[in-house]
């Protein structure tokens, strides 16, 4: 992170007991311990700083793993992706016969509790600080910044395994014994009160640094009132309501603009600009690479300066071919793309026999540097023209013009024709395929599953409930696809965690 990295981090949590021991009993020189010195306006941006220590989590690889990141699991889950590697575990998530044992399910818990304890931390210890030229402001918008953070990490958790252990506050010694709390809990007692919090801060509106700002917290807030609303909360009119709210907001309050191009989401010049509202940060000046590019380069391709091409997660046919025709996202090198001028035979171009994706192909990394400088979006302004038109037509039994208008701007730069009036369920379905097309592979399309409790059929074009769906593998998700399993690491050292979610 530019303006992040090569800061003092705070300690973290992860709620394995064994995991806490070693990292208790470790002398680190280059992180704040929770007796350290709270004299300096530094050690309190350290602080704050810690709180996106893990943020990578999102997409961080699992140690001992080939070609795998924590992003490929909400790929994988779709149906809507395949892989080169079967070293990833794909084929599991592929037949859905994964289990407390598979790949990236531990990876995403341990990534987020990590977070959560820095967090935790942070807003214990920043307004303790006093410090010459650190005002009371600047310490609250710190703390916004550490709560928006910890309630991004907790809205993750509770999506993916439901009941989750609630912890706020540093723990005062190795008891990690936790049980787990509903995830209705932890939305109206942690993630809806922080971000309530933070939105009542000074924050800018905008952050170009990459740390979160007033338009990012507004976002996050849109986000949960809309999987509020939905299943498994069920929170009904109000929270959809509330999720319009926030998502016009982003939208009238201005600096955020969608790019004319979709490549121009792809130019490590436009970081934190333009578009994008949160992003992962990444510097590949200084070594902290977005290793995104390579896991998607088909495999063995010879066409860039990786050694390693993994072609990790790819796009199923009929999920290219559900695209609209002249849709410009499936042109060639807007969002896929099936050919590129080889590395190693100049002169030639590699034919692929699969589309690819083209959403994290950074141009120098791969002719020049091996090294990507991409961020990865976590919020962007698509996104939020689309949660806005699907609250408010909830909310208000009908699109008003304003959410037409702004599906319509999707419309628009993917080249195809405006919609006009829609009843309440063809403009939802419309809404709902739009963000398909638009966000697809962004980590986006398995909370929509999970929410809207539908899936696209690619195949027959219908709307499938999503128990009883079956996938073009021939896989059909049942109730136990709704949420993850524990992770058996975390359940062997804390039986409180016990039982473990339904068909696990």
């Amino acid at each position: 992170m530019k303006t992040l990295k090569n800061i003092l981090v705070a300690t973290c949590l992860v709620l394995s007991c064994s995991s806490c021991k070693k990292f208790l009993e470790e002398h680190p020189k280059s992180v704040l311990t929770p007796d350290a010195d709270l004299s300096s306006a530094k050690v309190a941006r350290a602080f704050a700083n810690g709180a996106y220590q893990n943020f990578n989590g999102l997409v961080a690889g699992q140690p001992g793993s080939y070609g795998g990141s924590t992003w490929d699991l909400m790929e994988f889950m779709t149906g809507k992706a395949n892989s080169d590697l079967g070293q990833t575990g794909f084929v599991n998530f592929q037949t859905l016969i994964y289990s407390n044992t598979s790949f990236f399910v531990d990876t995403w818990w341990q990534q987020m509790y990590l977070g959560i304890g820095a967090t935790n931390l942070a807003i214990q210890r920043i307004p303790l600080i006093n410090a010459a030229g650190l005002t009371d402001e600047a310490k609250n918008n710190m703390v916004a910044e550490a709560r928006t953070m910890r309630a991004l990490y907790y809205f993750f958790l509770v999506r993916m395994y439901g009941a989750v252990p609630k912890i706020i506050e540093p723990p005062k010694d190795l008891n990690l014994q936790v049980s787990r709390v509903p995830a209705k809990q932890i939305y109206d007692e942690v993630i809806i009160p922080d971000l309530l919090a933070a939105e009542k801060s000074t924050l800018p509106w905008k952050d170009a640094t990459g740390k979160v700002s007033m338009g990012a917290v507004e976002s996050i807030l849109a986000d949960v009132y809309l999987t509020y609303a939905g299943a498994a909360i069920n929170g009904g009119a109000a929270n959809y309501a509330e999720s319009a709210k926030r998502s016009l907001a982003v939208i009238q309050n201005g600096g955020y603009t969608l790019f004319p191009e979709y490549t121009d989401m792809i130019n490590p010049a436009n970081k934190n600009t333009g578009e994008f509202i949160l992003q992962v940060q990444y510097a590949a000046s200084v070594n902290i690479n977005n290793n995104l590019t390579p896991y998607t380069i088909p495999n063995f391709s010879g066409i860039s300066k990786y050694s390693d091409e993994y072609g990790s997660v790819w796009p199923t046919d009929q999920f290219i071919a559900s695209y609209p025709a002249g849709d410009k996202r499936v042109a060639e090198r807007q969002f896929f793309y099936t050919s590129y001028p080889s590395s190693k035979v100049p002169g030639t171009t590699v034919q692929f026999k699969n589309h690819y994706i083209y959403k994290w192909f950074d141009v120098n990394a791969v002719t020049t540097t091996a090294k990507s400088d991409l961020n990865y979006t976590v919020y962007r302004l698509a996104d939020v023209y689309l949660m806005y038109a699907e609250a408010s037509n909830r909310a208000e039994n009908g699109p008003n013009a304003n959410a037409i208008a702004y599906v319509n701007a999707i419309r628009a730069r993917a080249k195809l024709a405006p919609i006009g009036t829609l009843s309440v369920d063809a403009f939802e379905q419309e809404v709902w395929i739009q963000r398909y097309y638009e966000l697809c592979f962004e980590n986006k399309m398995w909370f929509d599953m999970l929410r809207t409790r539908k899936v696209h059929n690619d195949v027959t074009g219908a709307w499938d409930n999503f128990v009883g769906h079956k996938t073009v593998y021939g896989a059909t998700f049942t109730e136990k696809q709704l949420l993850f399993p524990l992770p058996k690491v975390e359940t062997d050292v804390n039986p409180k965690l016990l039982p473990n979610n339904p068909g696990f």
